[in-house]
This record gives C-alpha cells, structure tokens and sequence, in this order.
C-alpha cells in the first residue's frame, strides 16, 4: 500500500483498563464507578459472575454508575 509508512521500535501503549474488586465483595457490599457506563459494567457483572459463580446487579446514579453483589 502506498502512503503507509512501517515503523520499527514503537511501545505498545497500555490501556487504562479498570480493575474492579469483584473478588472482594460479600453479598450487600457495592462500589462506586465515576462517570462509569452502563453497558460497560453490566458487560463485567456478568464475565465475573459467571467466573466467581455470584451475582451483581448495576445502577445508574448521579455522578456514575453503582455496582452491588446480590449473592
């Protein structure tokens, strides 16, 4: 292809990925993601649900969205 230029020695930029602590919750307990989207964290309820055999529900709130374990 013209016009495309290959470059050698670029850093791979790193992600700001979110790490939410899922694996620390208990049933009742929630966190509070600023400015979060919903379908984002509904996506990542679900993954770990599946994975840590619980369950989480999410809302959105002012300011963000609120994440609970229900069980």
């Amino acid at each position: 292809m013209q016009g495309l230029q290959i470059e050698k020695d670029v850093p791979i930029t790193m992600s700001k990925r979110m790490t939410y602590p899922y694996k620390d919750m208990d049933v009742g307990d929630s966190f509070f993601v600023p400015n979060g989207k919903m379908q984002t964290l509904s996506n990542a309820n679900w993954r770990m649900g599946k994975k840590l055999g619980a369950r989480f529900t999410a809302r959105q709130v002012e300011g963000g969205v609120r994440v609970w374990r229900i069980q």
